[in-house]
């Protein structure tokens, strides 16, 4: 008997294997669904504020979508990938032939979606058997932003920077206040940015007052003085066609970092279209000097298919 159920979960296990094949369909369909989101670049997006201990739940099986360390081991639906896994997962598996009590998981949930701190191979075994829920120690990590199991690290990456955009404007009245929906960016962290700007440009402004002006009144004028003026050299020299992917209000701070190096390094004012000039042919040398490299690595032109 022992040695039939050591077959059965072996046989278990390469059915499940089995299933990570045929699952592979999905991602033409919805690439997010192929593979575990990896826990440590998610928390890194979402940055949660403080974390819970909730105990011992119940905890739906489908709503387990990620892993801290073996991500790279099972697919989205914890199906094994490789086969290195199988004397563990087997071994998972006969236990429960044998109606051994397994102890808990441990989970994180994060905006709703769990990821798996310890008892990957549990879970593998128990989506496999087709069971709806399993039991978990679940520590709770804090997050405004609401994930989707079903979302990829891309997919959380466009939430967090929606949020962001959305809070920005629900606190400094940004649309209203300079009449346009105009600050977009592709990643996350930009709009505290852009705040912290408004401030220094709010600082200088109010040296030459008597009274201290509000923050909306140098959010205005940031806007006209500053942000449009460098988008407009952005434009004239084309460089987002430098940067694909990126929009306008990402080049603003690159171009800004540029000028700010621009005149550091000459110990004078430069002005902004020097600076864009300057930033387009930097660009342009950085990206010729490394093809060079690729093509002294390889002995190949990486531009020629």
């Amino acid at each position: 008997m022992p040695d039939d159920f050591h077959t059965q979960a072996e046989q278990d296990f390469y059915r499940a294997k089995t299933k990570t094949l045929a699952s592979r369909i999905f991602r033409m369909l919805k690439p997010s669904l192929s593979e575990l989101m990896p826990f440590d670049q998610a928390k890194q997006l979402i940055r949660p504020q403080s974390e819970t201990y909730r105990g011992v739940t119940p905890v739906l099986l489908e709503k387990i979508a990620g892993s801290e360390g073996r991500y790279r081991d099972f697919n989205r639906f914890f199906f094994p990938k490789k086969e290195h896994l199988k004397a563990r997962w087997a071994g998972i598996d006969e236990l429960q032939y044998k109606d051994v009590i397994l102890p808990p998981v441990i989970l994180y949930e994060m905006g709703g979606v769990y990821f798996v701190r310890d008892g990957n191979h549990r879970v593998s075994v128990a989506r496999a058997k087709g069971q709806e829920f399993i039991d978990a120690e679940v520590i709770s990590l804090q997050s405004e932003i609401h994930l989707d199991p079903e979302m990829s690290i891309q997919d959380i990456k466009r939430a967090v920077i929606k949020y962001e955009k959305t809070r920005f404007y629900k606190e400094t009245n940004y649309p209203n206040i300079v009449g346009t929906d105009d600050l977009n960016f592709s990643e996350p962290g930009r709009y505290d940015t852009i705040k912290e700007h408004v401030l220094v440009h709010k600082y200088f402004l109010n040296q030459n007052m008597s009274e201290e002006i509000p923050f909306h009144q140098a959010l205005f004028s940031w806007h006209e003085n500053v942000y449009q003026p460098i988008c407009h050299a952005i434009e004239a020299e084309n460089l987002l066609s430098l940067f694909s992917g990126r929009t306008v209000s990402d080049l603003y701070l690159f171009l800004v970092a540029h000028w700010d190096e621009l005149k550091r390094k000459f110990g004078r004012f430069v002005e902004i279209e020097e600076a864009a000039e300057s930033f387009k042919s930097q660009t342009k040398r950085d990206r010729i000097g490394f093809f060079d490299q690729v093509r002294k690595i390889f002995g190949c032109n990486p531009q020629k298919k």
